[in-house]
């Protein structure tokens, strides 16, 4: 891969690269829907990402270019940049532009990008696209950033350049993300464990149901409004900042204080899944797969009945799963309303089961999902050429 990308990257600068970067995407293994009500959340880096080739140049220009999409941009320097449109191209223009506006000197680039993660599935490509540029502008314009400046400064692009109101664990899981380890992560203060995930004779199959993830903004406000309302209802009478400050004994105690069914259901949720985190974190200390599949269908059953941020094709998936006996657990992962499930299944079967899946999922749906197979890997770093 490295020397095709190398190759490309010749052929259209008609020069040598100087540098490789390499950032992964993300899956979310447990821990749904509460990284805003002050919970863990407990994502792992995964083996595709975002590859970053570069070449400084002296014409004072930003020049982008990427091997998946058709855009191209020629910038010369300057003092501050907006917005371009809808195209990809505004990620890395996002984060050259805080780099600017924090004083920094930065060197014109010659930069192409490629990407093998699926575009609107859920696995966090534009935080990949984000912390990549970062890190390798910071390298090589030595600006002294730790990874955790950068993670901070990519979400604040993704947040007030971008214009997406998303939290930090995308960026934070691809950026700090560690071979064969999950991050048990505080989103509020960035407490993170690595806690080992030795997957032995299994593999992490991604289940991409290749319907895009249309989660509609007025979607998103009502979870986040039921859940404040929630925590107003639960604090009549008990000392909280956040509904996960409680764990689901005490939940089940004061839960006669939220008066609507359905609000109720997401309190309900969003404490239990809290938990779900701790008791994975535990099964994963003790090495017990069986155990961290059964709380990952647990979780997708929580998302499905009580959360209701599902839907027919991601349910069908983790439904198939259940069958299968390759298959130890499965769940949604991400927003939801589309995008992909993950599942653990024995590495020698996985071909088989890809095969099943699919079979059981276009029956019912009309149309193939795409099926991936990853390890968990590293977060960001330099490649060698």
């Amino acid at each position: 891969m490295q020397t095709q990308l190398l190759k490309e990257f010749e052929t259209i600068y008609n020069k040598k690269a100087e540098h490789i970067y390499f950032s992964p995407g993300r899956v979310n293994l447990i821990g749904e829907h509460i990284d805003y009500n002050g919970g863990l959340v407990m994502p792992c880096a995964i083996t595709f990402g975002t590859y970053l080739i570069v070449a400084t140049n002296n014409e004072h220009k930003f020049r982008f270019r990427s091997l998946n999409f058709s855009e191209n941009l020629d910038i010369s320097i300057q003092t501050s940049y907006i917005k371009s449109g809808e195209t990809w191209f505004n990620y890395p223009l996002g984060i050259i532009n805080n780099f600017i506006k924090d004083g920094h000197q930065i060197q014109g680039l010659d930069m192409l990008f490629y990407g093998d993660i699926p575009i609107s599935s859920g696995l966090s490509s534009s935080a990949s696209i984000e912390v990549v540029t970062s890190y390798a502008l910071n390298h090589q314009n030595k600006c002294g950033y730790n990874k955790l400046d950068l993670v901070k400064l990519s979400k604040n692009v993704e947040n007030n350049f971008i214009g997406v109101n998303c939290g930090i664990m995308d960026q934070f899981a691809v950026a700090f993300g560690e071979k064969n380890k999950a991050l048990m992560l505080n989103c509020n203060t960035l407490e993170y464990k690595a806690v080992e995930f030795e997957m032995g004779d299994y593999v992490l199959a991604i289940i991409n149901t290749n319907k895009p993830r249309k989660l509609a903004g007025s979607k998103y406000n009502e979870r986040v409004i039921e859940c404040n309302t929630a925590l107003y209802s639960l604090q009549k009478e008990l000392s909280i900042q956040h509904l996960c400050d409680i764990d689901t004994g005490v939940f089940i105690k004061y839960q006669s204080l939220i008066d609507n069914a359905i609000v109720k259901n997401r309190a309900k949720h969003v404490v239990e899944e809290n938990d779900r985190v701790k008791l994975a974190a535990m099964a994963l200390s003790n090495n017990n797969l069986k155990e961290f599949g059964n709380l990952m269908y647990a979780s997708h059953a929580s998302l499905r009945d009580l959360y209701e941020v599902s839907g027919i094709e991601l349910d069908t998936i983790v439904e198939y799963c259940k069958t299968d006996d390759n298959v130890l657990g499965a769940r949604m992962t991400g927003a939801g309303f589309g995008g992909c499930a993950i599942a653990l299944v024995k590495h020698v079967a996985f071909d088989e089961f890809s095969d099943k899946v699919s079979t059981y999922y276009k029956n019912i749906i009309g149309y193939a999902p795409t099926v991936y197979q990853s390890l968990i890997g590293n977060g960001v770093s330099e490649l060698g050429i």
